[in-house]
């Protein structure tokens, strides 16, 4: 079953815990598919009218901005020991060369690495371990998170639900004209085909007398 099918059936309330503690968990450096999970509950608030995109926007948010902090203060107070420990249980998320590359750039770039690495799938997973772990002034890095889950959360919820709008209407539209364009090739071909074999029985009828004529 996927995702968007499982997310469909439990209760609208249900839906909404799941996603923020989906993103949270993740925020916290534990891989998990939190962006899969938006993107489909996003999608589902088009077909199930007890469900709002503006809620899934919230507690997308609350959960991101949350699970990063949480997972700050585990870096902060686990560190080196932590990455050692998640690069032995998960090597494509935490290997050396993934921590040594994210050191590289939160050293480089700060709190932008932080709002920006909310859209980036491995920097989603490190960012508030590794501004933990790298000593981060804290309330530099709960503005850059908070604008950077609330852009992520909040943006890609608000995307997905109005191209999905304008898909179903450009597609409404589409079956109806469509529709329209059917019927009348339909009757445009019928009415040509009529007058052909209308032309091809006068033909037939008319080619005895000729005959007779000739006669």
């Amino acid at each position: 079953m996927h995702i968007d099918q499982w997310l469909e059936a439990i209760p609208p309330l249900s839906v909404y815990l799941i996603v923020g503690a989906v993103i949270m968990i993740e925020s916290l450096g534990i891989p998990l598919p939190g962006e899969v999970v938006l993107v489909s509950a996003a999608l589902l608030t088009l077909s199930h009218p007890s469900l709002s995109p503006l809620w899934v926007g919230v507690v997308a948010s609350a959960g991101a901005i949350i699970g990063d902090s949480i997972g700050y203060l585990i870096g902060k107070t686990g560190g080196q020991r932590l990455f050692a420990w998640a690069g032995r249980k998960f090597p494509k998320h935490f290997g050396p060369t993934h921590i040594a590359n994210a050191e590289r750039i939160f050293n480089k770039r700060g709190m932008w690495a932080v709002f920006f690495g909310r859209f980036i799938a491995f920097l989603r997973i490190l960012a508030g371990p590794l501004a933990g772990s790298l000593r981060m002034h804290y309330p530099k890095f709960l503005i850059a998170n908070a604008l950077g889950g609330i852009a992520w959360a909040g943006g890609t919820t608000a995307l997905i639900y109005y191209v999905g709008e304008v898909a179903e209407k450009w597609l409404g539209a589409f079956s109806k004209y469509g529709l329209v364009a059917a019927v009348v090739i339909g009757a445009v071909v019928f009415v040509v085909m009529k007058k052909r074999l209308g032309r091809e029985h006068k033909s037939d009828a008319e080619a005895p007398k000729q005959e007779e004529t000739a006669a």
